[in-house]
């Protein structure tokens, strides 16, 4: 089992007063050559459909001095663990989880809006020290 991101249990809470249930803690795919964990699963229930809506969350601190470098790694990432969805779970819509700060001063730059619009990222924009959800970016 991989080290769990300083904030993880900091997102888990702000998607739970979000109105997620957690289902996965870790969300574990397992494929002929490896095995993935991704931060988180979770499902919520829309009345108006008596459907579920199901994501994996994956969760990226971006505390190095190096921004750029931490977000090749997380985009690396959130692609393979994209691709091991869509085998494994293809109904289950994965997000990148920042925080609120890091996705003002990064996410916005263009090197990010263009990789996030090429790769098609779906971006969960999250307040530590609230713990909520700020943003949600489809």
């Amino acid at each position: 089992m991989s080290a769990k991101d300083v904030y993880h249990n900091t997102v888990k809470v702000a998607l739970q007063k979000d109105g997620w249930l957690i289902t996965h803690d870790p969300l574990v795919l397992e494929l002929s050559s490896s095995r993935l964990e991704i931060d988180l699963g979770g499902e919520q229930l829309i009345a108006a459909q008596k459907d579920n809506i199901q994501i994996a969350v994956e969760i990226k601190s971006f505390l190095s001095p190096s921004t750029t470098s931490e977000f090749h790694h997380a985009l690396g990432q959130f692609l393979n663990y994209r691709v091991a969805l869509k085998v494994k779970d293809p109904n289950r819509v994965l997000f990148l989880a920042v925080p609120v700060k890091v996705y003002r001063n990064f996410f916005s730059g263009e090197l990010a809006q263009l990789s996030i619009s090429e790769y098609h990222v779906k971006v969960l924009v999250f307040d530590p020290e609230q713990e909520v959800i700020v943003q949600w970016n489809n």
